[in-house]
């Protein structure tokens, strides 16, 4: 069941949440919304789910045009971030509430039921209540709850986003798996998250300000972001301020650094900004090939598969974020307050408004 929203536009008063939004999620992919508070995400979540209704645009599920269909007959899963499972309910009850709703017939819900705490190694859990449950096993239960009616589409609404980073990450590798088996399923999800973005999703939508800034495979989005607000916000980078003289990213007035930098759009001389993630950075004792900046260290963090290191370029006035190997640090003997060379391996600059 393939998905699609084509020009849509919701306004709430005199706010546009959605401006003219177009988004294809073909069948059997899972796709995420990503964007920074107050991009759209959930309000074109809403609408795909018949939870709003746009002023303008339509929303197809493969050929049919269900715009005007009501959520009840659209046959959509719903998971919510806190869960919103019945207190008072077994978890047997809460899997099995959206068959009795269909009136399915007993026996056909016992073995659905049966089939779905299963699915989720929780078939010990089935006679007892939500406030039993830990935060990880109850939004495995919501997840299942909204699969037993066996929808086409699936939705959620940061569904991880009430718990902690442990748990986070395995219900992550959870639902990538459980996707994976479930083929018949299209899912889309929201999250403000990038990593939680780029591990699930098959496809990522990245809005801003209710437009999409992006659309694609998480590594074509990482990889070639088409403007500054999807560089800036996939990940932390740094921003330097440059001056572009024929072709070349300059940086300094004196002792000038030429950046490796790739000009995305006309880039006519004058000052603009250049973008290099921490680990396009290299860092060294000497300044090898002389195209580098004087950085002294104020902090490190080695916890984690990459060592993170701030420095301060004093010539520049720049606060500059570079993450190294664990090799890498313990080769270099890093320590705080200490002088070191920075090479910039790579940049990007973009023109303004403009896109690839």
């Amino acid at each position: 069941m393939s998905i699609t929203a084509q020009n849509v536009t919701k306004r709430f008063g005199a706010f546009t949440a959605l401006d003219n939004v177009s988004v294809d999620c073909p069948a059997g992919e899972l796709v995420a919304l990503l964007g920074p508070s107050g991009s759209g995400k959930t309000t074109l979540l809403r609408v795909i789910a018949g939870l709003e209704v746009p002023d303008s645009g339509t929303v197809h599920f493969r050929d049919d045009d269900i715009t005007s269909h009501s959520a009840r007959d659209r046959n959509v899963g719903f998971v919510f971030q806190h869960y919103a499972l019945f207190r008072h309910m077994t978890v047997f009850e809460n899997v099995a509430f959206g068959l009795r709703v269909r009136k399915w017939p007993e026996p056909k819900i016992r073995e659905r039921v049966k089939e779905m705490l299963h699915l989720v190694r929780l078939e010990e859990k089935a006679e007892q209540y939500p406030a039993n449950l830990s935060g990880g096993q109850k939004q495995r239960i919501a997840l299942v709850r909204a699969l037993a009616p066996e929808p086409k589409v699936m939705l959620l609404d940061e569904p991880f986003g009430a718990l902690d980073a442990k748990v986070r990450a395995e219900l992550r590798d959870w639902l990538r798996r459980l996707h994976g088996e479930l083929k018949h399923v299209t899912s889309i999800f929201v999250t403000h998250d990038q990593e939680e973005a780029f591990e699930v999703a098959d496809r990522v939508v990245v809005l801003n300000k209710g437009k999409v800034e992006q659309y694609g495979t998480p590594i074509t989005v990482f990889e070639h972001p088409k403007n500054e607000f999807v560089m800036d916000f996939l990940g932390n980078v740094n921003k330097l301020p440059v001056r572009v003289e024929g072709g070349r990213a300059l940086l300094g007035e004196t002792g000038t650094v030429e950046l490796p930098a790739k000009l995305f759009g006309a880039n006519e001389n004058g000052r603009t900004d250049a973008y290099i993630r921490p680990h396009e950075l290299d860092i060294s004792r000497t300044a090898e090939g002389g195209n580098c900046l004087l950085g002294k260290i104020v902090h490190i963090n080695p916890a984690g598969s990459v060592v993170k290191v701030r420095l301060l370029a004093e010539d520049f006035g720049l606060m500059i974020n570079v993450d190294i190997t664990p090799d890498r640090y313990r080769a270099l003997a890093l320590k705080q307050n200490e002088t070191v060379f920075v090479t910039p391996k790579t940049a990007r600059i973009f023109e303004p408004d403009y896109t690839i």
